[in-house]
């Protein structure tokens, strides 16, 4: 009976990192990375407008992930900015 070995994503991460420093994309995120990131989760207390987590929260169960999203839309779209 074959052995199979278990990759973790930190294994599949370094790998891919890996590869794009050998193809010169040194410091670069590829997409394959950024499907497997998990970002450090932080739990803070948040006073939102009643009517924007009444919005959210009416799309149904989720609702905090999608107001990470659109932060993080936010915050990504700044940093682009300042960057040019």
């Amino acid at each position: 009976m074959k052995r199979r070995m278990r990759v973790t994503k930190g294994r599949r991460i370094a790998r891919i990192k890996a590869s794009a420093e050998d193809s010169g994309r040194e410091g670069r995120w590829s997409p394959e990375m950024g499907k497997m990131y998990k970002p450090l989760k932080k739990r803070v207390s948040l006073r939102l407008d009643a009517d924007v987590l009444a919005w959210f929260k009416k799309q149904g169960h989720g609702y905090q992930t999608r107001i990470n999203r659109v932060l993080r839309a936010v915050m990504m779209e700044k940093r682009k900015r300042s960057e040019e």
